[in-house]
């Protein structure tokens, strides 16, 4: 607010008095000042406040009752719409932040409280040497009434950035068994599922969505395609996605078999015993920890289905090709026939089923292009069953087809093309080979140790099951089981160097058929009933409210433009073939489903060879709206 430079009657008579507070959290009063200016003159501090003997450059203009920053300093007051009776506030920009990682340690951190969110969480990625800040946002904690106030929540804040690294949970450590349990108790109050009406909006500030000075917010990995997960460079970015994927099976936010619960156990418990070792002597091993990681990975730059794969043999004139028994099923109503085996032959993107090998040159009795369809594996180690469900997009609707292999290696060779596939690869693109090693050593995770002899004795109090397994497993065995499930499955990890166990957690959780999809509940144009609606980082899926199966599936690389009618909230997606897909979404704002099709769109466009700013303007393009 300029004071005015002269004293005519002329603008005298333009002059009116302006309420405008001031005042921060490192002033011991707040005030309110008042001065006397012209709505034609620009926004700027006061001349009396700038004599002041406090930094007042981080200041600015806020008008509570709209919600908006006065931060062009070149426009005038009336332009912003102020009348005399406007209330402002000169406050800092800059403010403390309490926030919630995902291993659930707090951290306060001074944030610019005037920046879209989109940037703050850049700055406070920037902070905390975490790579690929796009990945991440930004939600509100869930209410909970019956809970009494937290007690000692500023005790728990952190400063320092360092202590991201340190494991939460350490199973082991000497710690009791009752503060493990009432620690576990006690997040899954705080840490209920990431339900998606909590996420702030990425293209306003936080002011304008009325968070307040040393709030706790949680800090999350929203969009699930991890760019360039490196080792080498990563290792906070992947202790917190270690966590948030870890406490996404502890808490049962995604369904995994019983061996593979297990599998996860070990990992976690071995996790714990190295990070325990490590945190004893930090400064002596951390050097020695990336030289394990460059000899046990060589160099593993997983992208973890979020980046551009590379395509040196993609021009190659010789596609490998699979031919082998695979046994066959169609499921239909009131039917009670099996599989049936077929010679099948998987060329390109499709499979061919004959009804004998000497049949394999002549018209096979069923073709499947996997083109844009639904992978889901159906895998059960101790019983030896190695199934693949196919749901292949038709023209009303989707085609579901079992696969059974008779082996974990068939599995992993057939299981790798039918992804490949879906995605419009085939097996002589550069990643087939890794994806079958993944899954092999996925497979073998879970194995169980053929001799329980050789399981050495171990104090079992080390393990604390309900650290380790969610509830259902918790309900379902012993403790004394589960433990010695537990001593069982590490055999299969014990091994692995600590950032690799991470790595194998990560990958093992991203192989979960779940995994991934965000669910909206919407209605469809010309529907009555309420539906799914699934958000992954490369298709829209559509799916059963009652069973969660999917119904259709739409990739994004079919997708020619999507569209929002804000009057009637409704989200249009287009895609090739003349397909348009219209819904409305039921319990959130439409807005949230447009900025995350349009952030997976944003991730998309990613590179290796891109230096690691970010189009901050694309992403607003793409994800703002009406913004």
């Amino acid at each position: 607010v300029l004071l005015p430079e002269t004293s005519s009657a002329s603008l005298l008579a333009q002059l009116w008095e302006a309420n405008v507070k001031t005042g921060s959290s490192f002033c011991k009063k707040r005030r309110a000042h008042h001065f006397c200016c012209s709505p034609y003159q620009r926004c700027h501090r006061a001349g009396a406040l700038q004599r002041s003997a406090q930094d007042w450059s981080d200041h600015a203009l806020w008008w509570e009752k709209k919600k908006t920053w006065l931060l062009k300093t070149h426009w005038t007051l009336d332009k912003y719409g102020i009348q005399a009776d406007a209330k402002l506030q000169f406050t800092p920009q800059h403010k403390l932040l309490r926030l919630q990682l995902p291993n659930m340690k707090y951290v306060k951190v001074k944030v610019n409280f005037s920046d879209r969110v989109f940037k703050a969480v850049s700055d406070i990625c920037k902070t905390f040497n975490i790579r690929h800040p796009e990945e991440l946002s930004l939600l509100r904690k869930p209410r909970d009434p019956s809970k009494k106030k937290k007690k000692k929540l500023d005790d728990q804040c952190e400063d320092e950035a360092f202590e991201l690294e340190g494991p939460l949970i350490t199973p082991g450590s000497g710690e009791s068994g009752f503060r493990r349990r009432k620690f576990a108790g006690a997040l899954r109050v705080c840490y209920p599922l990431l339900t998606i009406y909590r996420w702030l909006d990425s293209s306003r500030s936080l002011m304008e969505q009325e968070v307040k000075e040393n709030e706790a917010l949680l800090l999350r990995f929203k969009y699930y395609s991890f760019f360039d997960l490196n080792p080498k460079y990563d290792a906070i970015r992947i202790n917190q996605l270690y966590e948030q994927s870890k406490w996404a099976i502890l808490l049962e936010e995604i369904e995994c078999t019983e061996e593979e619960m297990m599998m996860f156990a070990a990992l976690q418990y071995h996790i714990n015993k190295l990070s325990i070792m490590s945190s004893e002597n930090h400064l002596n091993n951390s050097d020695k920890e990336v030289d394990e990681v460059d000899a046990a990975l060589s160099d593993l730059e997983i992208t973890l289905e979020g980046g551009k794969t590379s395509t040196i043999l993609g021009d190659i004139t010789s596609i490998p090709e699979l031919a082998d028994y695979i046994k066959v099923f169609k499921p239909k109503k009131l039917t009670l026939k099996g599989y049936k085996p077929y010679w099948c032959t998987f060329k390109d993107t499709s499979i061919s089923c004959y009804k004998s090998k000497e049949e394999a040159n002549g018209t096979p009795a069923h073709q499947m292009n996997l083109r844009g369809c639904e992978v889901t594996p159906d895998v059960n180690i101790s019983g030896q069953k190695f199934n693949i469900k196919l749901l292949i997009p038709v023209a009303e609707g989707m085609n579901e087809i079992w696969l059974r292999c008779d082996n974990e290696r068939q599995y992993a060779s057939w299981m790798a093309a039918c992804r490949l596939a879906s995605k419009g690869k085939t097996m002589a693109d550069s990643s087939y080979s890794m994806e079958v090693q993944n899954i092999l050593s996925f497979l073998k995770m879970q194995h169980l140790n053929p001799d329980p002899q050789l399981i050495p004795e171990q104090i079992t109090t080390d393990i604390n099951p309900e650290c380790l397994v969610s509830p259902r497993y918790l309900k379902k065995y012993k403790n004394k089981q589960i433990t010695a499930r537990i001593l069982e499955a590490h055999q299969n990890v014990a091994q692995m160097s600590l950032i690799e166990a991470k790595m194998r957690f990560i990958q093992a959780w991203q192989s979960l058929p779940e995994f991934g999809i965000t669910h909206f509940i919407a209605r469809f144009q010309g529907g009555k009933k309420e539906e799914l609606i699934g958000i992954a980082y490369n298709r829209l899926i559509r799916m059963d409210a009652s069973t969660g199966d999917a119904v259709k599936t739409w990739r994004f690389s079919n997708m020619k433009q999507w569209n929002v009618n804000w009057e009637i909230k409704m989200v249009t997606v287009e895609f090739a073939d003349d397909v348009r897909v219209s819904f409305i979404c039921t319990e959130v704002d439409c807005k949230v489903v447009h900025e995350f099709i349009g952030g997976y769109i944003f991730l998309s466009t990613r590179a290796k060879d891109q230096n690691e700013s970010l189009d901050e303007e694309m992403f607003y393009k793409l994800t703002s709206g009406w913004v």
